[in-house]
């Protein structure tokens, strides 16, 4: 362990256990390793207690106020009202910033680029170094003033920026200098590459949280397609319900298309269409390394247009992936080696995938196989903590 102890405060944007919470917490603790100390202001919720377990101190507040320029969420049209949300969020955000000043932090790591206003407050309040960690798809440099006003922070007031992968980074200015680190999944005894225990019916994995962007939907759907056409498989829904709805909060929000209660969503076209024999919504999971050997496929439709950390953590347990993504990287799917890709989220397209997979055991073996050699090639957790370490130090070496 190094003699130097970092302090890292970081900013974590939403309360509910989803990828950015786990890929935050699986850093933190090869990082704390390295004699890194962590504090983390986030929203109250589930995920405070899986921070705490990771042995970082948690600082609960009602919510952080974001900015939303992602691809797929930045504000036009009626999303526009979500900004209301976001200035009712500015005082509680403030409070829990000015809350820390008299408190002493290395290192100020903001875990979304939608936190990088709130960011910005933090470096200027707590006069430390930040490191801006960007986990989703940008809308592309020069696409409108807010993404140039971005991108122009960026550049000023950054003081690095790390990006989960070639994906991202590429929906960043090309003139920023942007490390890549990809997410990791640390596990003890990584099993070997073996043909499937599985007979009979395939097993199918779902893993994350439940909101209509990650493409849930289009799968049930697809399952039921597939039990149309006879197609001997079970998908596992595993990841927390985003939102719990009921009474005229639900009816309001419904109809301005601003929240949904998927779950509900989901249990109801299971049964109208009889597929509780093919679909198990599993709720919440708190320790994938117990659902993955119980897979054959894992299944990531997004309409995000990008790879998931759910199909890193299936490779490493030779599990192939099908993605919706039209234009993989090699560090998110690579099309016929680790998984199939498919240009977009649609029931039929999805269908097709995992009924190849399912009928050809040699190939879902296959591409197992490659797509664990290839997780180990990229997602090792040890080696992108260190890459993360080494930001950190480059940091104080230039305080």
């Amino acid at each position: 362990m190094n003699a130097k102890v970092v302090r890292v405060l970081y900013l974590h944007p939403a309360a509910a256990f989803g990828g950015a919470s786990k890929s935050l917490i699986e850093l933190f603790t090869y990082l704390r390793r390295e004699g890194v100390s962590g504090t983390v202001v986030t929203p109250a919720g589930p995920v405070c207690k899986a921070f705490r377990d990771a042995g970082m101190t948690v600082r609960p507040v009602r919510g952080l106020s974001q900015f939303d320029n992602t691809r797929y969420g930045h504000y036009r049209g009626l999303r526009w009202i979500i900004l209301l949300r976001e200035v009712l969020l500015l005082p509680f955000s403030i409070l829990a910033i000015w809350r820390l000043r008299k408190e002493h932090f290395d290192v100020l790591h903001v875990n979304e680029i939608t936190l990088l206003p709130l960011g910005l407050l933090a470096k200027s309040l707590l006069r430390v170094p930040m490191v801006v960690h960007v986990r989703s798809l940008q809308r592309s440099p020069g696409s409108g003033l807010r993404t140039r006003l971005l991108n122009r922070w960026l550049r000023t007031y950054a003081d690095a920026v790390v990006a989960i992968d070639h994906t991202v980074r590429q929906t960043l200015d090309a003139q920023l200098d942007v490390h890549i680190v990809h997410n990791g999944l640390g596990i003890d005894n990584s099993p070997l590459c073996q043909a499937s225990s599985h007979r009979g019916v395939v097993k199918i994995g779902f893993l994350g949280v439940l909101i209509a962007l990650k493409g849930v939907y289009e799968l049930v759907d697809a399952m039921r397609i597939l039990k149309e056409r006879g197609v001997s498989v079970h998908c596992l829904i595993a990841g927390e319900n985003a939102r719990q709805l009921s009474g005229f909060k639900a009816w309001v929000l419904a109809r301005l298309g601003f929240a949904r209660d998927v779950r509900a969503d989901l249990e109801t076209f299971i049964a109208d269409h009889d597929l509780h024999s093919h679909v198990s919504m599993l709720g919440f999971v708190g320790d994938v390394r117990t659902l993955y050997p119980q897979l054959d496929i894992l299944c990531f439709p997004s309409h995000l247009d990008a790879a998931g950390r759910p199909v890193f953590e299936a490779a490493f347990y030779a599990i192939p992936s099908v993605v919706a993504v039209q234009e993989p990287v090699p560090d998110a799917i690579v099309h016929e080696v680790t998984g199939l890709a498919i240009p977009r989220p649609d029931p039929v397209l999805i269908a097709d995938a995992l009924q190849r997979l399912a009928e050809d055991p040699a190939l879902r073996r296959q591409l197992g196989c490659q797509a664990q050699t290839w997780a180990h090639e990229n997602f090792a957790i040890s080696s992108n903590a260190s890459s993360m370490h080494g930001v950190y130090l480059a940091q104080l070496a230039d305080k």
